[in-house]
């Protein structure tokens, strides 16, 4: 695996089983990164041309690696919950306390966008294939674990679920609206989120206000969704 900006990317593995150049790993990660802000700032049909510009290849190029809109779509998806799972993952290892782990997931899948990409390509691409289950359940296994051991341990409040995580992440990591600069619009949302992780510690009696939702939830809500 490539690392870019400090988080692991998956995209040096190799590509319809032919292992690719550096320069062609370089440019499929510029792509996908690309393609990630793309979609998620201008939407799920933005021009294609954009995707190139931004990646700094040629429309040639793009076309190469992904021969039609659904197939970037795609890697894009399987790219973002590979890196969000790697992310988890190492957190889940390297921090004995939960709390901890949880936050540096979090921070971590802030600065991917994943919550941000992934609901823009609802409805467009398929997440219910062999394929996409398996990249789920490598991202969402370790938040779960992570959940379940602070919970054990009293490091986070009892009474938390994995939708309150994902949910969260999906309201930071919308852009902003107005004439916010994209570097302050995910500076703030950092700092938005180190004061909802204040709140996941077992300090406070109050009871939370409406529902826990678990990831079986929020699954089957994304499946009747597709549905439609």
């Amino acid at each position: 695996m490539a690392t870019v900006n400090g988080i692991v990317s998956s995209t040096s593995t190799p590509v319809n089983g032919r292992q690719l150049r550096a320069d062609a790993v370089r440019n499929r990660q510029q792509v996908l990164a690309a393609a990630r802000d793309v979609f998620v700032e201008l939407g799920p049909d933005a021009p294609l041309d954009e995707v190139a510009r931004r990646a700094e290849v040629g429309i040639a190029t793009l076309y190469r690696r992904f021969p039609d809109r659904e197939s970037l779509q795609r890697a894009v998806a399987l790219d973002v919950l590979a890196q969000a799972g790697a992310v988890a993952a190492q957190a889940e290892s390297e921090e004995a306390d939960a709390w901890r782990a949880l936050g540096r997931y979090m921070h971590g899948a802030l600065d991917l966008r994943i919550s941000a990409v992934m609901p823009a390509l609802l409805g467009h691409i398929s997440f219910e294939d062999e394929e996409f289950k398996h990249a789920r359940d490598a991202a969402t296994g370790p938040v779960l674990r992570i959940i379940a051991a602070g919970q054990a341990a009293g490091q986070l409040r009892p009474d938390i679920d994995f939708g309150d995580i994902g949910l969260l992440l999906v309201r930071l990591s919308r852009p902003l609206p107005g004439p916010i600069p994209a570097e302050l619009d995910l500076r703030v949302a950092h700092r938005h989120l180190d004061l909802f992780l204040s709140a996941l510690k077992p300090s406070s009696d109050d009871a939370l206000k409406g529902p826990a939702l678990s990831l079986a939830q929020l699954q089957e809500i994304g499946a009747q969704t597709e549905e439609r």
